[in-house]
């Protein structure tokens, strides 16, 4: 499903319009992503929770020449399910 699929589906759900369930999409993704930014984590119980994970200085390799390079820290989003998604996708 993709960004479309999921305002139509939505639409439908909720008896609204599209414009309308296109606008609450596009709130809740930003919701997510400025509390992401900030370093904070958002939870949905039963959903899951939406976080931000350290990734540590390593090293690696160039597949082209072998070389071997230095990869910075970094910070990456992550989502954990939660027991109820968990369920449904198995299901349950």
């Amino acid at each position: 499903m993709n960004k479309k699929e999921l305002i139509d589906a939505m639409a439908a759900k909720t008896g609204s319009s599209k414009s309308d369930a296109e606008r609450a999409v596009g709130a809740l993704l930003e919701v997510i992503s400025d509390t992401l930014k900030k370093g904070d984590s958002l939870s949905l119980p039963g959903f899951g929770t939406f976080e931000v994970r350290e990734r540590p200085a390593r090293a690696g390799r160039n597949p082209r020449t072998g070389e071997e390079l230095q990869i910075a820290a970094s910070k990456i989003p992550a989502f954990k399910a939660g027991a109820a998604l968990k369920a449904a996708a198995n299901g349950k």
